[in-house]
């Protein structure tokens, strides 16, 4: 979503970090071009306004005119306040501390993935070890309680039982009774949405709300429908009152502004981004880490937590050992790939390592896209057992059996290989030079050092 944005900002850094003075002028003219970018990311106007005045404010002061690399100053200043504009420093973490059942309402238009979120935020707190239940209070929506039902059973959490002719004020109460009574400590409401806020949609959400008091009222909203998406959520924060914001379609190709722009105009904390379609694709959010993105920095915590969460300790091990000894063979790289595939888009991973994701850019289809992992593991699964464990032993027809049992030519099946041979070595290499070496190592990847 904000490639244009880090594009853009990349350039203008590259133009400070070479100004070896900084004079008031000088700030005034990068100031106007930070306008400028923001402003054609779709970011609220009044908010470009307040947030280039406070790097203004503070990047005339004396230690930064006066310091030794100035542009570098002022790069910090303007990280330092779009993370403080994203609502860093702020606890954004769910309010659960209040005597269960906790309901956490769901509001939002019809469309912004509100009920999917519901899904999701239910994964994400039985991974926490809660206990929560799925309340589909959308009467109105063809199949959406039908729609939250399937996600429930697709993740093994109880969906409360609710008919389209009842009043959504009477399940959201009743569910609450019922949760109560069987010892889930969490609901989560899924309420109806329209195509666009009317009284009636408000004045049952306002109901539902004087009936269950929840804890939490989340404000779903599509972050591909820009500055549209802030003026609903302001809509909804005056009759509701809302307690955070969940931002979905984060993955998506618009501009970004709404991203930008919500917190600091409805005042209200962002809790959680949807990146995805997956139900695992929900993630709580740390402005600091998204700003870390956006500037082209990466970010390794989100990085080791997915990896934490999604590699097994003892499998692990297990490979460093393969590795030192120099027994990785395709199926251990077959798995690894599947491991991988779990955390998330590879353009996504490799953009949370320091570095490499604008190098890949710049490497012009450098990186390794979906299809071709796809069609590696069809060619490793084309292979017998033997083959995987000693790819020395491929010859010729071998090759051509393996080629015509994964749909691909033998041209594709000798890439792989080769460039599986020259991986082992490298990761061989990298072993030896130890961390920073592998860091370096990293950085440095092109379309050689990946075996696709």
């Amino acid at each position: 979503m904000f490639e244009n944005l880090s594009d853009k900002l990349d350039v203008l850094f590259k133009k400070l970090r070479g100004q070896g003075v900084m004079t008031e002028d000088n700030i005034k003219e990068a100031l106007r071009e930070v306008r400028l970018v923001l402003l054609e990311a779709d970011v609220n106007f009044k908010v470009v306004k307040d947030f280039v005045e406070k790097v203004r404010e503070r990047s005339v002061g004396t230690q930064v005119l006066q310091s030794l690399s100035p542009g570098q100053q002022v790069i910090k200043i303007v990280q330092e306040e779009l993370v403080t504009l994203m609502g860093g420093g702020e606890d954004n973490s769910l309010d659960l501390a209040a005597k269960p059942p906790v309901a956490l309402m769901m509001v939002g238009l019809q469309g912004s993935g509100k009920t999917t979120t519901c899904g999701k935020l239910a994964r994400l707190l039985k991974g926490q070890r809660r206990r929560p239940l799925l309340v589909p209070a959308d009467v109105y929506r063809p199949a959406a309680i039908e729609q939250l039902k399937t996600l429930g059973r697709q993740l093994s959490i109880e969906t409360f039982e609710s008919q389209s002719d009842q009043d959504p004020v009477d399940i959201c109460r009743e569910a609450l009774r019922y949760a109560t009574l069987n010892g889930f400590d969490t609901v989560i409401l899924d309420t109806a949405g329209r195509h666009q806020i009317d009284e009636f949609l408000m004045n049952e959400l306002v109901r539902i709300k004087d009936a269950v008091d929840p804890r939490e009222i989340l404000f779903v909203a599509d972050a591909m429908t820009g500055q549209e998406a802030v003026n609903v959520a302001s809509g909804f924060n005056e009759r509701l009152d809302v307690t955070g914001v969940v931002l979905t379609k984060l993955d998506g190709d618009a501009k970004g502004g709404a991203a930008l722009s919500i917190r600091a105009v409805t005042g209200k904390p962002v809790k959680f981004v949807g990146l995805g379609e997956k139900l695992d694709a929900l993630e709580v959010f740390y402005p600091d880490r998204l700003v870390s993105r956006i500037l082209g920095m990466g970010d390794i915590l989100t990085l080791v937590e997915k990896a934490q969460a999604t590699f097994d300790a003892k499998e692990t091990e297990r490979l460093q050992e393969k590795f030192k000894k120099n027994q990785f063979d395709l199926e251990d790289f077959k798995n690894q790939l599947q491991q991988i595939k779990k955390m998330g888009s590879l353009e996504s991973i490799l953009g949370m390592i320091p570095g490499v994701g604008k190098a890949m850019k710049q490497m012009q289809g450098a990186q390794p896209s979906e299809r071709e992992l796809k069609r590696i593991e069809a060619i490793i699964d084309s292979m017998t057992p033997c083959e995987r464990a000693n790819h020395g032993i491929i010859n010729g027809s071998r090759r051509l059996r393996i080629a015509k049992g994964s749909g691909t030519t033998v041209q594709e099946v000798n890439q792989l290989l080769k460039r599986f041979t020259e991986a082992q070595k490298v990761m061989k290499q990298l072993q030896k030079m130890g961390p920073k070496g592998l860091m370096r190592g990293m950085k440095g990847m092109g379309k050689g050092m990946f075996p696709f």
